[in-house]
């Protein structure tokens, strides 16, 4: 069967970018400690608030969802853990201030903290505190014999309006190494087992909040949860397509290495591997989203990454293999410093993130000085505002995310070797997260393997969220083929083309043109002139079949 959709596509990374013009119309920011949050305009007027009452201070991170739902982080009194960022329950709020959901995760022996992030399917993912005894703790090979709060990490489901199902949990407690006991568990040599958290690392009798993990984001595309350790110097990402029993382990899920360490950067020291320390205490890992400019770069919020007196935004971009990650055995994991930086105005100690927009402009918190501004890809200040408190975070949204008028993700569909989208105004296609240029029409005929996305665009031009991933691939020939990019010309045309001389009508048994939804529109024996004169203007593929199994192609412009 010959393929009916053959379009070269030039892929590459599509800088989206509109210099020195701010992106969306609001910033939500919640100060800790208070029981309030704000949406602020871009005149730094507050649009919206939310008042949660004094037992239900903000702990750490809000989040807002289209329509104005905010998910956000609760302080809990109480609890048996003690510490910065101890939260312990965490709410969804309706713009009207309607409490919908209260999930309190706090007992004696495990308590969440710091920041969560709300998943695409309606789920919680949640940063826990889990306590360990100290013979516990020593059994496990550690060199001092003292209690300790490893961290674990939980994805909750809602259930009512307290409820809530832990449907996947991964626990670093269950991915160790220790090379100071050979009689105890976990023993190994650190070096050989980057996958590993080496357990007697920047670990003293006091240590009990070890890693002290404080950012957490989600992948899509890749099924991977990325998290920051303050104490450790380093982002990890690991593999949550795995079964609850497979990350306990090390095998299973699509990276094959169950809940295993898939990456981590920042502090080769922590796995015994040479390089330098680049984070230097980092809070808000996460990934740039797909369709954004360096979509899936890694980024962390590096508190003395310039000085003790100035902070930085680092991005990396992680040496991806498939669902996995390349490292050289006895070295650490590439790149050897950070792929690109914005060196801070100002400084926090702790706490502070940032947040990558569509248009290539980043959103940076200064938590400390309570300054939150916009910068645009060249570090040019475009906005800035100046809060009274301590907010660990902002973000930046568009006023038809806030409206819940953004269009429902489409889906995608596939016949033959053509991608479809469900209907829109307008369309924006995206190869592996980066946008491909020009394919801006309901369907796309890909000519490569990989994950492709779609957004699409209401007629009230708002933009949705991008689909789902769709994992594509190529059915291919059944018989054998080569396959040569045939030359036409000219280009565009008026109806009338004419095939390169190098081609050899002899060796051609067939013609056939093909609309970009893979439908054939003409199909002539061998010339060396056609006309499509009956065919309306648009975009077309040629494919002309060799009598040798040869497989000619080209892409043709009819614009009369």
């Amino acid at each position: 069967m010959i393929r009916t959709s053959l379009i070269l596509i030039t892929l590459s990374l599509f800088h989206f970018i509109t210099l020195s013009q701010q992106w969306g119309e609001y910033t939500l920011y919640s100060v800790q400690n208070s029981s309030t949050a704000q949406l602020i305009d871009t005149n730094g007027t507050t649009y919206h608030s939310w008042s949660f009452g004094s037992s239900a201070k903000t702990g750490y991170s809000s989040y807002l969802m289209p329509g104005g739902t905010i998910v956000r982080t609760v302080a809990r009194q109480g609890n048996s853990f003690n510490g910065g960022a101890i939260c312990g329950q965490v709410q969804k709020v309706d713009w009207d201030g309607n409490l919908l959901w209260n999930y309190v995760c706090s007992t004696t022996t495990y308590c969440s903290h710091h920041d969560i992030h709300p998943m695409p399917n309606g789920n919680v993912l949640l940063i826990v505190y889990e306590l360990k005894s100290s013979a516990q703790v020593t059994q496990a090979g550690c060199q001092y014999s003292h209690t300790m709060w490893p961290d674990m990490i939980l994805e909750v489901q809602p259930s009512g309006s307290t409820g809530g199902n832990i449907v996947w949990e991964w626990h670093a407690w269950d991915h160790l190494v220790q090379d100071y006991n050979s009689s105890k568990d976990n023993y190994g040599v650190v070096e050989d087992h980057p996958e590993l958290l080496d357990i007697n690392y920047n670990n003293t009798p006091q240590t009990k909040d070890w890693m002290h993990v404080n950012g957490i984001d989600y992948n899509e595309q890749l099924d991977q949860i990325v998290i920051s350790s303050h104490f450790l110097n380093e982002l990890y990402v690991i593999d949550h397509s795995t079964t609850t029993e497979e990350a306990a382990g090390h095998t299973g899920g699509n990276s094959g290495k169950g809940g295993d360490i898939l990456y981590r950067w920042g502090n080769p020291a922590a796995y015994d591997a040479s390089g330098s320390t680049i984070f230097h205490v980092v809070h808000d890992a996460h990934w740039i989203p797909a369709g954004y400019h360096h979509a899936n770069y890694l980024v962390g919020f590096n508190n003395n990454g310039i000085s003790f007196n100035q902070s930085s935004v680092d991005l990396i971009s992680p040496p991806y293999d498939g669902y996995t990650y390349s490292l050289i055995p006895g070295s650490a994991y590439a790149p050897t410093t950070y792929s690109l930086r914005h060196a801070c105005n100002g400084h926090t100690n702790s706490e502070g993130g940032c947040q990558q927009l569509p248009n290539g402009n980043t959103l940076v918190c200064i938590s400390q000085s309570g300054l939150i501004y916009e910068i645009d890809s060249n570090n040019t200040l475009l906005w800035s505002k100046t809060i009274s408190g301590n907010s660990s975070n902002a973000r930046r949204y568009s006023r038809c995310y806030v409206e819940g008028t953004i269009p429902q993700s489409p889906e995608i569909t596939q016949q033959n070797d053509t991608l479809f989208s469900s209907p829109g105004e307008s369309y924006r296609w995206f190869f592996n997260g980066n946008l491909i240029p020009g394919a801006t029409q309901s369907f796309l005929a890909p000519e490569l393997n990989g994950n492709y996305q779609v957004a699409v665009t209401d007629e009230n031009g708002c933009e949705s969220e991008l689909s789902p991933p769709y994992q594509f691939e190529l059915t291919g020939i059944n018989e054998p083929q080569i396959n040569i990019r045939m030359l036409v010309y000219p280009v565009p045309t008026n109806g009338s083309i004419t095939i390169s001389e190098d081609i050899l009508l002899e060796d051609l048994s067939e013609i056939m043109v093909f609309d970009q939804s893979g439908r054939m529109v003409v199909q002539v024996d061998p010339v060396r002139t056609l006309n499509l004169s009956s065919v309306d203007n648009g975009i077309y593929f040629l494919v002309a079949r060799g009598i040798n199994h040869s497989i000619y192609t080209a892409k043709i412009i009819i614009i009369r």
